[in-house]
């Protein structure tokens, strides 16, 4: 037998550098990207079968906020300036309050149970003494309520890579829009307009907190807008549920003595093997994310706890349903098999529903951003695969809503980064600010003009589904 060549010695002494990770492919996103362009060249949103408000108060509302233009600006720069994270939004409220303050609009801070929630209301009709006033909607017995709503929480690290600055004064200049036209003219807003500040959407759920202490029980319609990398007039939103697993074990000697033990890490691997062979057969738009933050302290002692944290994603709420109870299944299947108790404790935060836009509404923030200049795609150009979630679905699954996005940057820029945080003060975060902020007045001015619209608002939310008690939901 012949000797092979001698080995190789290894000097153990010298630290070994790390493999760099591989670089992750752009191809998909290409492709992606590619589809994208291929559709957008070819696509267009029906707009709006309803005629809404007149042409006059819809040059009149756009003139009150050009007036206001460069103040909206000005605070979405401010905001940008001093990023917050969630319920720790204290002086990006203040800046909203003092603006509104300004315009004569006496606001409340530390409403709806949390400290950094606003709300603030005209109600041009309880002053009008003109036989025109209407007394009576389509909507219901009363002229309805309407809702604008502004987010100004911040990423930790990032500041607004979300562009929640953006989203912020789009909707405080709604509101504003709509209180400028009301002075002028009380019979031009015939009816409550409510402005609320939804503090702690970044991995919370903010407006489901406001919700239970009654923030929507009287609102008829709610409306808000987010940046984006496109202008669409809708776009898939996922509903969104979070879970901690805590597997119990014993502890043992791991030479010794290992039968012993019951390793509770082995359960927290098993549940992790295990979510990846489920997603083999989850729907393709279903996303789970898990990671295990605990596992034990020393190799040679089997750990007697493991934690494994998660969120679970899908696009409806019976799919979201659906997809929990088998994670939930399998947390318990990684128990059993590996003799631990498990503990598993759904939803910390209140969880956010997917977003239920309302086409009658999105119809109309159409016609209105094309007469800014912008021509919004309609749901299906943009991949689907590209979705994240928002507690604006969980108002959305209470009453009649809309959710557009509006271009603010690049196509190729995503949420959530240093790069979209840049995008959310650049000259097209600029220009949203203003057609933004007229896009969501002009809906909500249609809505409370248009009986046949508001009509059709309330029929298609009842079709769709009407309200959720979204409290209880996943009882």
């Amino acid at each position: 037998m012949t000797a092979g060549p001698p080995r190789a010695s290894r000097d153990f002494s010298d630290p070994v550098p790390p493999a760099s990770p591989v670089a992750p492919s752009t191809h998909f996103l290409e492709r992606l990207q590619a589809d994208t362009d291929a559709a957008q060249a070819t696509a267009h949103h029906p707009g709006s079968e309803f005629t809404g408000a007149s042409s006059d108060l819809h040059a009149r509302l756009e003139a009150h906020i050009e007036s206001v233009r460069a103040e909206l600006v000005d605070l979405m720069l401010d905001l940008a300036e001093h990023p917050e994270t969630a319920f720790q939004e204290h002086r990006s409220a203040r800046a909203i309050v003092d603006v509104l303050a300004r315009h004569g609009v006496e606001a409340q801070l530390g409403v709806h149970g949390l400290e950094t929630a606003i709300r603030a209301e005209i109600n041009p009709c309880a002053s009008a003494t003109s036989g025109n006033a209407r007394a009576t909607h389509a909507i219901g017995a009363k002229p309805p309520v309407v809702a604008v709503l502004s987010e100004y929480d911040a990423l930790p690290e990032i500041g607004h890579g979300c562009g929640h600055n953006v989203i912020a004064v789009m909707g405080l200049g709604g509101f504003l829009g709509l209180k400028m036209l009301a002075d002028e003219d009380p019979e031009a807003v015939p009816g409550r307009v409510v402005f609320l500040g939804t503090p702690a959407e970044e991995g919370h759920t903010g407006k489901e907190h406001m919700a239970q202490e009654g923030a929507f029980d009287e609102i008829d319609v709610a409306v808000m807008a987010h940046g984006y990398g496109h202008d669409l007039a809708d776009q898939l939103w996922l509903g969104r549920r979070t879970l901690t697993v805590d597997f119990h074990g014993h502890t043992a000697h791991a030479s010794a003595q290992p039968f012993m033990g019951r390793n509770a890490l082995d359960a927290a691997s098993l549940m992790y093997q295990g979510l990846g062979l489920l997603r083999q057969q989850m729907p393709p738009t279903d996303r789970i994310h898990a990671v295990i933050t605990s596992g034990g302290d020393r190799a040679s002692v089997i750990p007697d706890l493991a934690r494994v944290e998660m969120y679970v994603r899908s696009p409806a709420p019976e799919t979201l349903r659906d997809l929990s109870s088998r994670v939930d299944d399998v947390a318990r299947g990684a128990a059993l098999m590996t003799g631990c108790g498990v503990t598993i404790r759904w939803d910390e935060h209140p969880p956010s529903l997917s977003v239920r836009s309302n086409e009658a509404l999105t119809g109309r923030w159409v016609e209105a951003q094309r007469g800014r200049g912008r021509d919004p795609l309609p749901r299906g150009v943009v991949s689907e695969t590209l979705a994240a979630s928002t507690d604006f679905g969980n108002v959305s699954h209470r009453l009649p809503g809309m959710h557009p996005l509006i271009k603010i940057s690049d196509s190729a820029v995503a949420l959530h980064t240093r790069e979209f945080a840049d995008a959310a003060t650049s000259d097209l975060a600029r220009a949203a600010a203003a057609d933004g902020a007229y896009g969501l007045a002009a809906t909500l001015l249609d809505v409370l003009h248009d009986d046949e619209l508001a009509a059709a608002v309330a029929e298609e939310f009842d079709r769709t589904g009407g309200a959720i008690d979204v409290p209880s939901y996943f009882d």
